[in-house]
C-alpha cells in the first residue's frame, strides 16, 4: 500500500470576497505523479500556493506525511520536504546559474549540497555548461530547467510544479515533460498543475480536473484521458 504523502481536505481560500477554492480535496501518494488540470481561473495556482503556504486558507486542512501543516510558514514546509516551482519561473536574473541553485539549498545544513548540485547538472547538462553566467540570459525553457533544479536542491519529498510548459516552444514542452517523468525514477513525488491537459495526464499516474474552485473529475490518468467530458472540455477532441 502506497504511503499518503499529501492530503488536502475540504480546502477553501479567497481573494477578498472572491472564493478561489471551494472545498477542494486531493491526495498525492509517495512515488506518484499526480496532475491537476483545468482552465484559466479555475484555482490551480491558488491550490499550489495554499499547499506551499504562500496563499492563506479560510477552511479545510493540508496534511503532509500525517502532520497538519495548514498553519505552518512556507519555510517550515520546505523544511518538511515541500518545494514549489512557481508559475513564471521567478529566477534571480542577475545571479549566476550556480548561485540560483545554491539558493534552493539555503535551508540545508548538510554536507551533500555539492553532490546534489552535480546531480542537478546531470539532469540539466546545459546548466552546467553555463553555470557561471547570469540566469537572466537563459531562454524560457532553460529558465524552467533552472527553476526546477533550484527546487530540487532543497531535496524535496514533494515537488509542486506550476504550469511548467507555459510560453515554451513545442519541442521544449516535450523535453520538459520527459524530465518531469524521469523525476519519478529518481524518487521524487510530483504534483503537476498544467493547462496542457493531454501532456500532463500522459505522464501522470492519477489526475484531477478543477473547475471554478471545485474538483469536477478525478481518477486514473488514463481514464481521464479517455473520458469524453474531459476530452471535450480540455483536450479539444
Amino acid at each position: 500500500m502506497q504511503e499518503t504523502l499529501l492530503e488536502v481536505a475540504d480546502l477553501a481560500s479567497a481573494y477578498g470576497r472572491v472564493k478561489a477554492l471551494k472545498g477542494v480535496s486531493v491526495t498525492v501518494n509517495a512515488g506518484e505523479i499526480v496532475s491537476l488540470v483545468g482552465g484559466n481561473g479555475a484555482g490551480k495556482t491558488t491550490l499550489l500556493r495554499a499547499i506551499s503556504g504562500v496563499q492563506p486558507v479560510i477552511g479545510g486542512s493540508v496534511r503532509f506525511l500525517g502532520e497538519d501543516v495548514t498553519r505552518l510558514a512556507p519555510h517550515a514546509r520546505v523544511d518538511r520536504g515541500i518545494a514549489q516551482v512557481p508559475e513564471g519561473r521567478q529566477i534571480f536574473a542577475p545571479l549566476s546559474i550556480e548561485d540560483n541553485l545554491r539558493l534552493g539549498a539555503y535551508r540545508r545544513r548538510d554536507d551533500a549540497i555539492a553532490a546534489d548540485m552535480e546531480a542537478v547538472y546531470e539532469l540539466f547538462p546545459m546548466l552546467k555548461a553555463r553555470r557561471a553566467t547570469p540566469a537572466g540570459g537563459l531562454s524560457g525553457g532553460q529558465q524552467q530547467m533552472l527553476a526546477m533544479g533550484r527546487a530540487l536542491m532543497s531535496r524535496p519529498k514533494l515537488l509542486l510544479l506550476d504550469e511548467p510548459s507555459m510560453g515554451l516552444a513545442p519541442i521544449l514542452v516535450d523535453q520538459i515533460f520527459e524530465i518531469i517523468a524521469s523525476l519519478k525514477q529518481r524518487g521524487v513525488t510530483v504534483f503537476l498543475v498544467e493547462q496542457n491537459a493531454a501532456a500532463a495526464l500522459s505522464i501522470a499516474d492519477r489526475g484531477y480536473v478543477i473547475e471554478t474552485g471545485k474538483i469536477a473529475h478525478e481518477g486514473e490518468a488514463a481514464s481521464l484521458l479517455a473520458d469524453d467530458r474531459v476530452r471535450a472540455a480540455y483536450l479539444g477532441i
